[in-house]
């Protein structure tokens, strides 16, 4: 059930019609990255790559939260940025 709840609201996503913060943004990214892949285990990009070092970083925050745990505060983090950008 939570699956198809996260699967709903990464489809909700792309239904703003205002553009969220960047900040939101890598909310959005790092949440849906540890739901779906789980704890980054990726290189850190190098300092020249500021929006992919951004999101690493962002992404590393997650680290050791559960699947199920990330996919439920993306859930929820959607609805919120349904409420404030639909």
């Amino acid at each position: 059930l939570v699956c198809q709840q996260f699967n709903a609201a990464a489809e909700k996503v792309k239904t703003l019609t205002k553009r969220p913060s960047d900040d939101e943004f890598l909310e959005l990214y790092a949440l849906f990255k540890q739901g779906t892949v789980g704890d980054n285990n990726t290189s850190k990009p190098g300092l020249l790559d500021l929006k992919g070092k951004a999101k690493w970083e962002a992404w590393t925050k997650q680290k050791g939260k559960s699947t199920e745990a990330a996919q439920k505060e993306y859930i929820a983090f959607v609805e919120g940025l349904v409420g404030k950008y639909a």
